[in-house]
């Protein structure tokens, strides 16, 4: 089942290659949505897929990548909408 979410992400996640992180993590698990960064320092985004692959698509954000340091992952369940074709980067 098709479903969406809201996350935001926070730590040391600016600067450090953390939106591209997140944006290759989406695609390489087929998910859909966008991802930018905060005027608070944080790492805002929506991403849309099969409820399976957002669980671990979170699970990959709590992780980071290598430079970054999460101190937080909130997510709230959104309805899915189907209206992103690919995931991006907004600034």
């Amino acid at each position: 089942m098709d479903t969406a979410t809201v996350f935001r992400i926070s730590g040391k996640v600016q600067g450090v290659g953390f939106r591209y992180f997140v944006s290759t993590t989406a695609q390489q698990l087929g998910l859909t949505g966008w991802v930018k960064n905060h005027s608070d320092g944080s790492v805002v985004g929506l991403a849309e897929g099969e409820h399976g692959l957002i669980v671990s698509f979170l699970k990959e954000l709590k992780v980071g990548n290598r430079w970054s340091q999460v101190e937080g992952v909130e997510n709230q369940a959104q309805t899915y909408s189907g209206e992103y074709k690919s995931f991006e980067i907004r600034h």
